[in-house]
């Protein structure tokens, strides 16, 4: 396997006390959203930030999820995340629920400047996901929520 490199670029901007990230999960394929979330849920912790953790049965669950959480107004997160794996049947609805669930996140993270990261995998078996999902291999829950981290020290950057 190639070696990984941080893709929290290093500043200054450090995370407020108190700093508050939202996951928002979907939990169709459960063993592989687990280990998505515990990669997640380590390296926030890691950052000192309290998160939530919102539960979807699917992927395409997920936008609107986050929609309705923008929606409410109130005491904003400082940033967002989404976890969840698509994997590849014998069907179209592999590339509907994939492309449908990547354009409607990524149009609400653009729309509304969030510090996002985007933890769907989209996988063509269960070992790939396996790989992917684990903390102790992939880890692409942490790396999502590493790359929500990083978005929001570049948002927060004093020129």
């Amino acid at each position: 396997m190639a070696q990984r490199n941080s893709i929290v670029p290093s500043s200054n901007v450090t995370i407020p006390e108190g700093g508050r990230f939202l996951i928002v999960e979907a939990r169709f394929y459960e063993d592989i959203g687990a280990m998505l979330h515990q990669g997640a849920v380590r390296a926030f912790t890691a950052a000192g930030v309290h998160v939530e953790t919102v539960t979807v049965p699917g992927a395409l669950e997920i936008p609107i999820a986050l929609a309705m959480h923008l929606d409410r107004g109130g005491v904003p997160y400082d940033g967002y995340i989404v976890l969840g794996c698509i994997i590849r049947g014998e069907t179209f609805h592999f590339e509907i629920v994939s492309l449908e669930s990547a354009r409607a996140v990524t149009a609400l993270a653009v729309a509304h400047r969030l510090c996002f990261g985007n933890g769907i995998l989209t996988v063509e078996n269960e070992q790939q996901a396996i790989a992917r999902a684990d903390p102790a291999q992939g880890d692409k829950g942490g790396d999502a929520a590493r790359a929500a981290l990083a978005l929001y020290r570049i948002k927060h950057e004093k020129d």
